[in-house]
């Protein structure tokens, strides 16, 4: 029994190892033209992060810092702040607080979407952009200005007051109507 087990070892073995190589070897060659042909990636691709919006154009960033905690590379850092409700009762994000600082370095994160996992108000996400090498250093960390998206027809830049309800609850029970449509030069009536 010794001396088959041997023989197989010897012999067999070494053909089915290389039974892979044989099958593939006079296969034809596919060749990616990356580049210049860009595939489409998978929809639950995770890539480049991106601050998301109400339909009226706040922040959905409440700077809670939980993406930032949970973060196993520690490559998010998150600057909370108040919002100061002033005589117009102007506002970044319909929260009594919103992000003033936002950064995430992409030198050190590893594209796991934990941070995704954690946000109580779905504000981070992640676009299936993956092109994000660059020849500067200073470059790959991506500031807020860089993650927000961008105001979409019907949106108004921050700060202004909570077009969508009364108060912030509205906002997270989608519970609002549409934005009311804006004016002449991005103010509403």
């Amino acid at each position: 029994m010794a001396e088959s087990r041997g023989m197989k070892e010897q012999f067999w073995d070494p053909v089915a190892g290389f039974g892979v190589t044989f099958r593939t070897m006079f296969r034809k060659v596919v060749t990616e033209q990356y580049p210049f042909e860009k595939l489409p990636t998978a929809p639950r691709f995770h890539g480049r992060h991106q601050l998301n919006r109400w339909p009226d154009g706040l922040e959905k960033c409440i700077g809670c810092e939980l993406c930032a905690w949970a973060c196993p590379a520690d490559a998010i850092y998150v600057e909370g702040d108040e919002n100061r409700d002033g005589p117009d009762g102007e506002r970044f994000s319909p929260g009594e607080r919103y992000g003033r600082v936002y950064q995430i370095n992409y030198l050190r994160c590893i594209l796991c979407g934990l941070c995704i996992e954690a946000c109580p108000t779905r504000a981070l996400t992640m676009t299936n952009e993956y092109e994000l090498a660059d020849n500067n250093r200073a470059d790959l960390i991506y500031e807020k200005s860089d993650l927000l998206a961008p105001l979409l027809p019907g949106m108004e830049q921050p700060p202004h007051p909570m077009r969508l309800g009364d108060d912030d609850g509205a906002y997270y029970r989608n519970a609002y109507s549409a934005p009311a449509p804006a004016g002449p030069e991005g103010t509403t009536p």
